[in-house]
């Protein structure tokens, strides 16, 4: 009978200790995993920090550029903010854009724009959105513009408007060559007719 007693208390005491042993082991094994999954954690938010930083980096505030070419017209470009393009860091995208066309033997043509897109390589320029240019007595205004100081030409197009105090008209596309200050004024369709209006 003591025989049987002493063995029931053995097996006893071995779950008991068995039970304690696995409850504190999975406790650990817990703890442990806890501990990795928080540095995990802690690395996935470190990096978005990082990310966030990089992101933030390739933003640039009151952006200034200016150019030169070799027959003496100057460039002068400025805008709020500046985004590198991620795929080319040759180009910037612009907000808020404001440029200034000083040409030899003219008076300087100034342009806005609600954005912009600049190539920091020949410094072409295009602006979008409320295109404004004015020079001398003329105002013209547009939706995009592509700008070449390397080629002396502008070409606004879409809903393009031409005012002075002479006229004013409206028409799909207007080139503008700035070494002969020619102009020409063009529809898409052929059908389609300039529609000029002079003042009462």
């Amino acid at each position: 009978m003591k025989k049987k007693i002493i063995l029931f208390s053995s097996i006893a005491i071995f779950f008991f200790s068995l039970l304690i042993f696995l409850y504190f082991k999975l406790s650990f094994d817990k703890e442990i995993i806890e501990k990795k999954k928080t540095t995990e954690l802690t690395k996935i938010e470190n990096l978005e920090t990082v990310d966030e930083k990089i992101v933030s980096s390739n933003i640039i505030e009151d952006v200034s550029y200016s150019a030169k070419d070799i027959k003496g017209n100057e460039y002068f470009l400025k805008a709020g903010e500046g985004t590198i393009d991620q795929n080319d860091s040759n180009y910037i995208f612009l907000k808020s854009v404001n440029a200034i066309i000083n040409l030899e033997d003219y008076k300087s043509i100034e342009i806005s724009s609600d954005f912009g897109k600049y190539d920091i390589n020949n410094y072409d320029t295009i602006f979008s959105k409320n295109v404004i240019i004015s020079y001398l007595d003329n105002k013209i205004t547009g939706e995009y513009l592509d700008f070449s100081l390397e080629n002396n030409l502008m070409m606004i197009s879409r809903n393009v408007i031409f005012k002075n105090n002479k006229s004013s008209l409206k028409a799909d596309v207007i080139e503008l060559e700035l070494d002969t200050k020619d102009m020409k004024i063009f529809m898409y369709e052929e059908n389609k007719k300039i529609n000029i209006k002079a003042p009462n």
